[in-house]
């Protein structure tokens, strides 16, 4: 296919194997949930793992998931015996989370799935059984992806070494972006359509929780955005002019210069799937499908799970980091990042729920957030069957993908930022860590 669901090819297996009808609604989820943890690789064995020091010294022989599926959809993941990395609670809980939204409504051609109550049980070493995937019948529509030229853009980095570096790296900045716009102005050009600076080593990430501390090294990335490539490179000469008249510690990279590259805006839709046609050619000629009609999916019609309450406790309470009580994982959907937040331990989930509420993730994230004071910036939801939580931030990556001119405009190190959250628990509790 030019471009098929990623679960796809675990699904049609599937289907082929036992069987299925459209109305094997269940078994159809099972078989997605399947194909979601199978689809990135070694991400389900180990790869971009919180406790990555538990595998790190196998990771070079790493083994593929593998999923033994059965007729109603459940199934146990596992790896080939005698290679490297490992299958947990952890490893596959993280990656069930990862790059999903409503956890009650992610949405394939096939069918509606409902990940709220899977339950994840480790029954043996690198062996994590899945069951609990439920079915809403397939909608009416196809998602499809387009995209769109919108200019240019120019990213270059530089590295300042030395005591304050972040504040050279800084000062050096807004003077090169002077000298550049004086330019733009000078020859009738316009100004840049977006401007964005970031230096990395100074514990920017974190944005109002950042503890930079002592910042001797840091790497300033320029990034600009205009709709002539030239006015985007002329950032670059204006900066490797300032090169002796700037704060010392400056170093560059040497081996080749970046050049502007076209900045590509993705538009996600739906189509109807009345207006699709399918057909499929095995090398005689193509043979058209008879078209799904589907069926209108509201969000109205999820049950939704009672929330934990907080705890009641006579206990002083003290604060721990989230990653003693969790592991986490993030992804990218567009301009969107989820955060999907699982407990250690079941018993953990009710303190998780009191402490991370939206506005603290809000707050966390503000200074990537382009409406961090609307309260429907973040969306929260909860999962029972494993006592997850996933976060869903709208708007947060810069347009995402490659129209990102972000350091990470896919929300890959969300998680781990959002790990560093003090969470107050019990004494006790934080004892038996």
């Amino acid at each position: 296919t030019g471009r098929s669901v990623d679960s796809a090819v675990t699904l049609g297996a599937c289907i082929h194997a036992f069987d299925w009808k459209r109305d094997d609604l269940n078994p159809l989820a099972g078989g997605s949930l399947a194909g979601h943890l199978l689809e990135c690789g070694p991400q389900a064995t180990g790869g971009n793992y919180t406790d990555w020091e538990d595998v790190d010294g196998s990771m070079d022989r790493v083994g593929y998931p593998i999923a033994e599926i059965s007729p109603d959809g459940s199934f146990v993941t596992t790896k080939p015996t005698g290679t490297g990395g490992t299958v947990t609670r952890g490893t596959i809980g993280e990656q069930m989370l990862y790059e999903i939204g409503d956890p009650q409504a992610y949405m394939l051609p096939d069918v509606v799935c409902d990940f709220s109550m899977v339950e994840l049980n480790q029954i043996g070493e690198n062996r994590v059984s899945v069951k609990g995937a439920r079915g809403y019948p397939a909608p009416d529509t196809y998602k499809a992806s387009a995209t769109f030229a919108d200019g240019w853009k120019m990213v270059a980095p530089f590295f300042f070494v030395g005591m304050d570096a972040s504040r050279k790296a800084k000062s050096f900045a807004e003077n090169a972006l002077k000298r550049t716009r004086a330019k733009l102005r000078a020859s009738n050009a316009g100004d840049f359509d977006d401007v964005l600076i970031e230096t990395l080593g100074d514990d920017s990430h974190f944005g109002e929780f950042s503890e930079p501390g002592r910042s001797r090294e840091v790497v300033l990335k320029m990034a600009v955005k205009h709709r002539d490539p030239k006015a985007a490179m002329l950032l670059l000469k204006e900066a490797t002019g300032l090169g002796l008249a700037t704060p010392p510690g400056l170093s560059f990279f040497s081996g080749g210069r970046p050049k502007p590259s076209p900045v590509v805006r993705l538009f996600s839709l739906t189509v109807p799937k009345s207006d699709v046609q399918i057909s499929i050619d095995f090398g005689d000629g193509p043979v058209n499908l008879v078209k799904e009609a589907g069926a209108k999916f509201s969000l109205a019609s999820i049950a939704r799970p009672d929330s934990p309450e907080r705890p009641a406790t006579d206990e002083s309470l003290v604060q721990v980091p989230l990653i003693q009580l969790a592991w986490g994982r993030s992804g990218d959907k567009g301009d969107k990042s989820n955060i999907g937040i699982l407990p250690r331990d079941p018993s953990y989930a009710e303190w998780l729920w009191a402490a991370l509420d939206t506005g603290t993730v809000r707050q966390r994230f503000a200074h990537f957030l382009q409406n961090s004071d609307d309260p429907a910036s973040v969306e929260r939801f909860f999962l029972p069957g494993t006592g997850a939580i996933n976060f869903l931030l709208h708007d947060v990556l810069g347009g995402g993908g490659v129209a990102s001119m972000r350091n990470d405009p896919q929300g890959k190190s969300y998680a781990q930022i959002l790990l560093a959250t003090p969470i107050p628990i019990p004494q006790s509790l934080a004892e038996a860590l």
